[in-house]
């Protein structure tokens, strides 16, 4: 695929003023995470099509819960969403799309534009992380917890360590971590809508406790002595 570096910079009102929007079932993009998407229906070809050409930037909106009647309308999303950037992308020869989506910021739906374009359009704010002096402490702690998961889960061994080696921030490390490690979708779209980093990572302490008790066992002959 074509690659495209990542910039911020990128995000202007403008931009948020009249953001498409990539609605789907269960989705949640967290800042720092980067998703692989296949976009093969015509509107979000076209969707696709605009924004490479444009700011690259896309809102990936989870749909509310019974979505399926009227799918190919304009079902409710969930007004918290990830904004990502396109970083890298492929047309293929029947006119669908595969790209790498880049989790930027959150943003909230403020309205939805009247359906001038085949895609979804919205007005959005973005959302600022609120950031404590003792969030560095939880953070010591996340770090611990995923020391150990490293030895525990393999899959996702490679990626961690470069969790912990980049993620400078508490807010960062929590988000890359949710994205790598938590799997159910309330969960995921509570830690996106959270912008309190303290409360952030205590709820993801909580979930990521729970995982090293269920994958007791597993790897702990690496970790040495008792």
């Amino acid at each position: 695929m074509a690659q495209h570096r990542r910039a911020d910079a990128e995000i202007t009102p403008e931009s948020l003023d009249r953001l498409p929007i990539f609605p789907l079932p269960r989705a949640v993009l967290f800042p720092g995470v980067t998703l692989p998407l296949h976009l093969f229906e015509p509107r979000y070809r076209a969707l696709a099509e605009r924004c490479v050409e444009g700011d690259r930037l896309i809102g990936l909106a989870a749909l509310q819960p019974g979505f399926e009647q009227d799918y190919l309308g304009r079902p409710p999303i969930f007004p918290v969403m990830g904004l990502g950037h396109i970083t890298a992308e492929r047309r293929l020869a029947d006119g669908r799309w595969n790209i790498a989506l880049r989790g930027v910021c959150r943003v909230e739906v403020l309205e939805e534009r009247p359906p001038d374009d085949p895609f979804r359009v919205v007005r959005a704010r973005r959302l600022d992380e609120r950031e404590r002096r003792g969030d560095q402490a939880a953070a010591d702690r996340l770090r611990g917890i995923l020391l150990q998961l490293m030895l525990r889960l393999p899959q996702v061994r490679d990626e961690l360590g470069s969790l912990l080696s980049e993620a400078r921030r508490p807010g960062r490390l929590a988000d890359v971590a949710a994205g790598l490690l938590i799997d159910g979708f309330p969960a995921r779209q509570r830690l996106l809508e959270e912008t309190d980093v303290a409360r952030r990572l205590d709820h993801l302490l909580e979930l990521l406790t729970d995982l090293v008790l269920a994958t007791a066992g597993v790897g702990d002959d690496d970790l040495g002595p008792h």
